[in-house]
């Protein structure tokens, strides 16, 4: 679809109007409950003052979905398969609007306290509640879909945390007998570089996920149903970034707050370190096709970075918050999908 024969379809088909709105609403909401993950701890370092920070984040999201999405576009394809809706267009886009309607409620309540959400696990998880209530059962879920966003999960723990951890002994083994004036520097730099680098990744992870989805409420409003392949437009990557964007400058410094400043106190170098650890297992992640949580990644690299000195230096409380968050993710926002499908049903 081009640019023109979009804002042609915005304006002359009612339906794709809707999914429009509610597609990029959830994509703002992600800009900013999850999206500040990336600069939170070049913000609270001061390495980078949180308007800078922002115009940076808006460059490298961009970059991120484009060039990405050029070399593997597998995770868009892997959130567009990983729900049936059925063969009805017309159902089945009512449940893809009440399941957008399910993520936005779910991460504006976590960004009211200030608890950084995972945007993609209400994703699927709102995608998977609308699936259940539109197919009657699980008969309308990916099981092989689903099982690389677990997998996901337990991945983007176990590299963020000991990248992190890995990274920090090493960087403090190095520069053990060095002038901390000089070497603060050097790590401010690198921070700003990790701080562009995960920007960059969330943009490669997070803006193919609402480019699936938007993508697939294009063929049901279409009244297509089933599609085997698909080409992501230019336009739509620099909507989507522009979308992130707004939505960082809007609400971000909450989430940048809990992120970089409550959960431990870290020093340029360590902020560093969480900041190269999330890239890394995000990158790594991204070239395998798996969906990851950017801020599930980022947070478990700050807890890596936090005890390479001693546990007591994590905010457990937080963790403690963060963590409720993530465990209520799936079923909360999945249940959510689900009674909103079935409402939705009943007065459309």
């Amino acid at each position: 679809m081009s640019f023109i024969e979009f804002i042609h379809n915005l304006f002359s088909i009612p339906n794709f109007f809707i999914i429009t709105v509610l597609i990029s609403g959830v994509i703002l909401v992600n800009g900013w409950t999850d999206a500040p993950n990336a600069i939170a701890t070049c913000v609270s370092t001061r390495c980078m003052p949180p308007k800078k920070a922002i115009i940076m984040a808006a460059i490298f999201n961009f970059l991120g979905v484009f060039v990405m999405t050029l070399i593997n576009s597998t995770v868009a394809q892997t959130i567009f398969n990983i729900v049936n809706f059925g063969n009805d267009a017309s159902s089945a886009l009512i449940a893809l609007c009440a399941a957008l309607v399910a993520i936005v409620v779910w991460s504006v309540a976590a960004w009211k306290f200030g608890i950084p959400t995972s945007e993609s696990h209400a994703l699927v998880a709102g995608l998977s509640g609308a699936g259940i209530a539109i197919q009657k059962g699980i008969s309308g879920i990916n099981s092989s879909e689903w099982i690389k966003v677990i997998l996901g999960l337990l991945i983007s723990t176990i590299l963020g945390f000991s990248i992190g951890y890995i990274i920090t002994k090493i960087i403090e083994k190095i520069c053990k007998n060095k002038d901390r004036n000089k070497t603060t520097d050097f790590f401010k730099k690198t921070q700003i570089f990790g701080g562009a680098a995960m920007s960059f990744m969330h943009g490669a992870q997070d803006g193919q996920k609402f480019m699936g989805v938007f993508l697939l409420g294009v063929a049901l409003s279409n009244g297509i149903t089933e599609v085997s392949t698909f080409s992501i437009p230019i336009w739509l990557m620099i909507l989507c970034s522009a979308l992130m964007t707004l939505g960082t400058s809007i609400g971000g410094y909450k989430i940048i707050k809990t992120v970089g400043m409550k959960m431990a106190k870290l020093e340029v170098y360590q902020g560093a370190s969480a900041d190269i650890a999330s890239a890394i297992t995000l990158l790594i992640s991204s070239v395998f096709g798996i969906p990851v949580s950017t801020t599930h990644t980022k947070t478990t690299a700050i807890m890596g970075v936090g005890a390479s000195k001693r546990l007591s230096n994590i905010n457990w409380k937080v963790v403690k918050e963060m963590c409720l968050t993530w465990i209520l993710t799936f079923p909360g926002c999945g249940l959510l999908g689900y009674f909103a499908t079935h409402f939705f049903m009943k007065i459309i």
